[in-house]
């Protein structure tokens, strides 16, 4: 039997993650897409923080009309632009 689409996404996840960690001088960007909305965050394993995160259901984006496609391209430019003001200029 095929794992659930949920039990094949942390699955994913796991092997990812184990070859992937954010550093203070180089983050990780972690994105989850769910089936209507779009999540981004910008994190330093090693002090386990959260530096910046956008996502699609912010009050700004919400309102946006628009594909999933534009409003996943406006939740990109606007993790860039949060990341930059955190000073993070690369990530993993």
């Amino acid at each position: 039997m095929a794992p659930s689409r949920s039990a094949a996404r942390q699955k994913r996840h796991h092997r990812i993650r184990l070859t992937v960690e954010g550093t203070q001088v180089r983050p990780r960007l972690a994105v989850f897409r769910s089936l209507n909305q779009i999540y981004a965050q910008v994190i330093d394993d090693s002090s386990g923080r959260t530096l910046a995160s956008a996502s699609s259901m912010e009050r700004e984006l919400r309102s946006a009309s628009g594909t999933k496609s534009e409003r996943a391209s406006r939740v990109g430019a606007l993790i860039g632009e949060r990341a930059r003001e955190a000073g993070v200029s690369k990530v993993v």
